[in-house]
């Protein structure tokens, strides 16, 4: 009799183990139809889907014409303030008119192109997965039939993170901003959780940098190794007359396992519907959403690099544009060879035609630094010696040299550079004899 029992169960067992969507769970959506009237960050054309759980709705929504991109937003549609959109599945992975979203009793949900080609998909084909939620915080869920989460949106943010949200130690995950509101690819900067805290890095599509620099670094402070960072709200309480919204590490460490940082915000409104945003300049930003008016319902709450903060806008790399001299948050002056001009959005490097040692120069820039020296070490070296290693290097476009320290950064992008107090700081543009 125990050995039938045995038998039976592990008979039973495959069964068990792949349950399957129900029929009338699953469901198939075509990009198709009228587009919405109300009006959608980024200034785009967008299609509603009924996966719905106010104020978050699952959109198809297009910035140029016919490349889509499958997206939550988080706003309703009663308010006249614009929608927001908070993640995005096929960034940089456009799909057309009559695309579909396919979600089938294998538990697998598929965004695939009108030709059948799959841009994107959870991969969780047969692997328990029962039904599909989106959840009050924005959360869209894969789920089985204890309730366990097989997939979830939160583990793959694109520039946003929702309140509860977070990023992990050990994993891919990080914040990456988009290149513009038109163009919806992957840009320059990049928000990760490193073992001591969360760096700031930037790429431009052309830097000949191999790979990305450093900007901004927010320590966590903490004793051991970053395990995770949440984007966390505090309400009202008889004690805190004000809501509160902000970052908390959490460590390794037995002795101190979490504590919130100073990246915080007192916003007006219950601060659960809050986000934070990498955004494309580069700027960390948390927006908070109130959603009890039909006008100006949103609200930004903290403003990282700002004229009203402790760090300024001068060291956002692309703040004076591709070249530039910043000085208390303004792009002051053009630095050409023979001296400071006005600076203007034609300010631009010289381009370096040849590597040949005769076919180049430099001039001096004083009491100029690159945004990369505050928070990159820089190589210890003679101000000689640090020319030397630009002009052996055709992809440098110029040295920075701190004379007190003796330290030296070789730049392969220039972009804001940020007026220091005295000469002891000093850059060195590359330009072409002729």
């Amino acid at each position: 009799m125990r050995l039938f029992s045995l038998f039976f169960l592990c008979s039973l067992f495959p069964f068990i183990a792949q349950s399957s969507v129900p029929p009338s769970a699953t469901f198939r959506y075509v990009n198709e139809g009228e587009f919405g009237p109300y009006i959608v960050e980024y200034d785009g054309n967008y299609r509603g889907l009924s996966i719905f759980n106010s104020p978050f709705q699952l959109f198809f929504y297009n910035t140029t014409p016919n490349a889509y991109t499958l997206a939550l937003r988080m706003a309703t549609r009663r308010s006249e303030s614009l929608f927001r959109w908070v993640w995005e599945a096929n960034r940089g992975n456009p799909v057309h008119e009559n695309a579909t979203l396919t979600f089938g009793t294998d538990g697998n949900l598929v965004l695939a192109d009108a030709d059948g080609r799959v841009a994107w998909q959870t991969n969780t084909a047969n692997k328990g997965v029962v039904g599909l939620k989106l959840l009050p915080n924005g959360n869209m869920v894969l789920h089985n039939s204890k309730g366990n989460f097989i997939w979830q949106s939160f583990d793959s943010p694109t520039d946003t993170l929702l309140v509860g949200q977070y990023l992990r130690a050990g994993s891919v995950t990080k914040l990456v901003s988009r290149t513009s509101e038109r163009d919806n690819k992957d840009g320059p900067y990049s928000l990760v959780m490193e073992p001591k805290g969360l760096a700031f890095y930037y790429k431009s599509k052309n830097s000949l940098s191999p790979r990305p620099i450093l900007y901004f670094f927010l320590s966590s402070h903490l004793e051991g190794s970053l395990e995770n960072v949440t984007l966390n709200s505090t309400p009202e309480t008889d004690e805190a007359y004000s809501y509160d919204l902000g970052i908390e590490y959490r460590s390794d460490s037995a002795n101190l396992p979490n504590i919130g940082n100073s990246l915080s915000a007192r916003p007006k409104y219950n601060s659960t519907l809050s986000f934070l945003r990498l955004g494309i300049d580069g700027n960390l930003r948390f927006y908070t959403y109130y959603d009890k008016v039909d006008y100006r319902a949103w609200e930004v709450t903290y403003t990282l690099f700002d004229r009203d903060s402790t760090e300024s806008e001068c060291q956002l790399p692309e703040r004076c544009g591709e070249f530039g001299l910043c000085d208390n948050n303004q792009c002051v002056a053009c630095p050409v060879s023979n001296g400071l001009l006005g600076w203007s959005k034609d300010c631009k490097p010289k381009k370096i035609t040849s590597c040949g040692m005769n076919d180049f120069h430099y001039y001096k820039v004083e009491g100029a630094d690159h945004f990369m020296s505050k928070f990159t070490t820089g190589n210890t070296l003679t101000e000689n010696n640090c020319g030397k290693k630009c002009s052996e290097d055709c992809k440098c476009l110029g040295y920075f040299y701190h004379k007190e320290t003796s330290k030296c950064w070789v730049a392969y992008d220039l972009n804001t550079l940020t007026k220091f107090s005295n000469s002891t700081h000093v850059g060195y543009i590359k330009v072409p004899n002729h």
